[in-house]
């Protein structure tokens, strides 16, 4: 039986279309694998820390006056934690606060605009009945406009003072120390009677770890590379707690594979409100909930 031209091209397209199926199945092997391998739950080594870790100091030179937390205790973002000696700047804040509350000046200047201001109108009265030479209404005139300025002048210096007393604060602040976040004293590096400078050795008073929300830095294999995505959920379990499973999520995606060792970063984040959970420690983290 002869086949028809139609006949012949449907079975070369069958065939075609049989070897792009094959060729995409090659192509798209290694997602297929990856997919298998985060469905099979495989976990990968991952290492726990502190969501950051900072030491704090001083911008400004002095002696240490107090430390009012030590290490291990827990601190909220905000809290005043140590301070330099500043007896001096507080003073100078002091002072600088009574005189921008300072009302008298202005009361008084105010007062003198309101006696002028009477006087120069009799005064003008009067030089317009011809009972007062003209001179004298300008001399009253002249008082008048001195007291409105004197008023302008007592109400700028204490604006001036004002300024200056938030000046005197802010130099005051830099003297205190607080914490940038909610944390743990890690270590205390400089005890109250040292002398602290911001360029010395010890440039630092204090160190505060962020334990919540907790860091993971997990090692992938490159086969691995384009499975994790922002936002997906895991699961980490840590070597010292092996039967406590906790809900990470992926925030940060290497970009690059480590050529020497065929594997690349992924960086989750992982809720810790009760500190429960130590930073520093090794762990196993599994993709998906």
């Amino acid at each position: 039986m002869t086949r028809t031209p139609r006949a012949v091209l449907g079975g070369r397209g069958a065939r075609i279309l049989a070897f792009k199926a094959a060729t995409l199945g090659a192509t798209f092997s290694p997602l297929l694998l990856a997919s298998t391998a985060l469905h099979a739950g495989v976990a990968y080594d991952c290492l726990i820390e502190p969501m950051q870790t900072v030491e704090l100091g001083a911008p400004v030179s002095g002696v240490l006056d107090h430390v009012l937390v030590k290490r291990g205790d827990r601190v909220g973002r905000n809290q005043v934690l140590a301070s330099l000696e500043s007896h001096a700047e507080q003073a100078a804040a002091d002072l600088a606060h009574y005189k921008s509350q300072l009302a008298g000046p202005t009361q008084l200047a105010a007062s003198k605009i309101e006696f002028s201001q009477r006087k120069f109108t009799r005064r003008r009265d009067m030089a317009a009945e011809k009972l007062m030479s003209h001179q004298d209404s300008d001399d009253a005139e002249a008082e008048f406009k001195q007291a409105q300025a004197e008023l302008v002048v007592a109400k700028e210096n204490r604006e001036q003072a004002r300024l200056e007393y938030v000046q005197q604060s802010s130099q005051l602040n830099l003297r205190t120390i607080r914490s940038p976040f909610d944390g743990v004293v890690v270590d205390q590096m400089m005890w109250p009677g040292e002398i602290f400078e911001p360029n010395a050795t010890k440039h630092a008073v204090l160190k505060v770890a962020q334990l919540n929300p907790l860091h993971v830095r997990v090692v992938m294999p490159m086969r691995a590379f384009g499975v994790p995505k922002l936002g997906m959920a895991a699961t980490v379990v840590s070597e010292i707690q092996p039967e406590q499973p906790y809900a990470a999520k992926i925030t940060s995606v290497d970009r690059i594979v480590d050529a020497a060792s065929g594997t690349f970063v992924v960086f989750m984040d992982l809720p810790n409100p009760k500190l429960d959970l130590p930073s520093g420690v090794k762990c196993k983290a599994t993709l998906g909930p």
